[in-house]
């Protein structure tokens, strides 16, 4: 159960890998109003950066539920290991993609990620229901 929760933890900090980069790619950041900054940048690689930021954030509440639904309910500490691991690469991926602005391979790593939590949920439901 270890690695479910190390990669809960990534998921966790990987919105902020995105954001640095978003705030390295524009001008000069100004840290007294991060949000204004970040509307005027017209670098699309600084834009594209925070909206992965803003995409990571999203995916992350039901990605740690669907973990600790799973586990609670019992689901094969193994399957989700590899569920969450597989997870965590995809939103790499996803981020990677995202900024590179490749949106067919990112629309793609989102979908998988997707049906990781998905499927660690559903898991869940059949293991009690």
């Amino acid at each position: 159960m270890a690695i479910a929760y190390w990669c809960i933890l990534v998921a966790a900090l990987l919105p902020y890998a995105w954001v640095m980069i978003a705030k390295a790619s524009g001008q000069r950041y100004d840290n007294r109003d991060p949000r204004a900054w970040q509307a005027r940048q017209d670098n699309p690689r600084s834009q594209r950066a925070n909206a992965a930021q803003l995409n990571a954030f999203e995916a992350f509440a039901p990605f740690a539920a669907s973990v600790l639904m799973a586990q609670l309910a019992g689901v094969d500490p193994q399957r989700i290991a590899m569920l969450a691991m597989a997870f965590v690469v995809l939103r790499v991926l996803h981020g990677v993609f995202y900024i590179a602005g490749i949106h067919a391979l990112r629309s793609l790593a989102w979908f998988g990620g997707y049906a990781c939590v998905l499927w660690l949920m559903l898991q869940a439901a059949l293991r009690l229901g």
